[in-house]
């Protein structure tokens, strides 16, 4: 429903045309949610129903919201839930519901009580910010866990690849590369994954975003300098990412890809069986057509990667990480597990990846707090309080 700002009234003619091209064609709708920037009032709505032949209390305000979590308690206390369940002839009424968790979720992300953390996500689509929508709800859903508010910083990869790359990233206080195909933007991610390693900033690579954090890891902690994916570079001599071997020989792109839920060994003392509350073993969606090679395992091992997650038959690499030792939260992970994660139910990565963000920032903040002032500040100093 448009507003007319000069008139400053909402007009329902788009809505009564709407609503006679359906019954034209035999749809008579019996409920209408009426999309606005704001309420209807009780004339309206009773013109709506009147030339839409619908009763008043199923003309409902679609309004907009500040977040799409409130969308169902808005519905629900114009009784539209109630009216579904009328209408179908349900059993059941919508009066007994308890939404009592969803409104503590909304008050939740309105209102954080912990505080807010800053996260960057590198990729390649972030002009499409919609390309990561699980990805941005799932770490939403992570600040809900912590009491947080997420800040989410979308950055292109292929930007990364000027000389001030690290002063773009100095800022946030963790790094997450999503999945992504192909090979462009590639090299700005592994420079973001290898600054967040050496900074000991937390970091989350899913998918692509653990493939390349095994290149990252084989070039600069294994000295195999040429080390790629052969999805990048087919003449690799370091193809420590391949086809999936079920592939070989295989061209065709549709319908190639390993997808699914593929169930995964967890190592005891890491990280992830940590994060996961000490399981043995986890089921996670997959969605890619490259894995590890197993042949640069021993490697990398050596060099300091652990693979923590592995599945059942042994034969593909799911999770990597670095020892608490060597960082405070670096974990890949072949599968998606934005998939799973659920506005009351979160992920465990992402919950955990956003408290490792928020520990970040309490300890940098900290650390400047302690920063002892310099000789040249303090007389600089001096000389101001002396001039006033």
């Amino acid at each position: 429903m448009p507003y007319i700002a000069a008139s400053r009234e909402l007009k329902t003619k788009p809505t009564q045309h709407s609503v006679r091209e359906l019954r034209e064609i035999g749809i008579q709708p019996e409920i209408l949610l009426c999309r606005s920037d704001r309420p209807l009032s009780h004339d309206l709505r009773s013109k709506i129903a009147l030339f839409c032949n619908v009763k008043e209390p199923a003309v409902i305000t679609a309004q907009d919201v500040d977040t799409i979590y409130d969308v169902p308690l808005t519905f629900h206390d114009q009784g539209l839930d109630g009216l579904i369940i009328s209408s179908l002839q349900l059993s059941e009424t919508a009066a007994g519901t308890d939404l009592t968790a969803w409104r503590k979720l909304v008050d939740t992300i309105r209102e954080p009580s912990a505080g807010e953390t800053s996260i960057a996500i590198v990729g390649k689509y972030v002009e499409l910010e919609d390309s990561y929508k699980s990805l941005r709800e799932a770490l939403t859903h992570g600040g809900v866990a912590n009491n947080l508010r997420v800040n989410i910083k979308w950055i292109e990869s292929e930007e990364l690849m000027d000389d001030n790359y690290e002063a773009r990233l100095r800022d946030f206080d963790a790094i997450l590369v999503p999945g992504g195909f192909g090979k462009r933007g590639v090299e700005g991610m592994i420079r973001a994954i290898s600054y967040a390693r050496k900074t000991r900033t937390p970091y989350f690579g899913i998918c692509l975003g653990m493939q390349t954090a095994c290149i990252e890891f084989g070039r600069n902690g294994c000295d195999l300098k040429d080390a790629d994916s052969t999805e990048f570079n087919v003449e690799t001599p370091y193809p420590i990412i391949f086809k999936l071997r079920d592939l070989v020989n295989v061209e065709e792109m549709g319908g190639t890809m390993r997808l699914g839920a593929w169930v995964c060994h967890l190592a005891e003392g890491s990280l992830a069986r940590e994060v996961y509350s000490g399981a043995a073993e986890i089921s996670e969606r997959h969605r890619h057509r490259y894995e590890f090679n197993p042949a640069f395992r021993q490697r990398l091992e050596e060099g300091g990667l652990v693979f923590s997650g592995v599945s059942t038959d042994g034969k593909f690499v799911e999770i990597v990480e670095l020892s608490r030792d060597e960082h405070p939260w670096f974990l890949g992970c072949q599968f998606h597990p934005e998939f799973k994660s659920k506005p009351l139910a979160p992920h465990p990565l992402f919950a955990s990846f956003v408290h490792a963000a928020f520990q970040n920032r309490l300890q940098t903040e900290t650390a400047h707090e302690q920063i002892p002032e310099t000789e040249s500040a303090a007389i600089d100093r001096a000389a101001a309080v002396g001039e006033n």
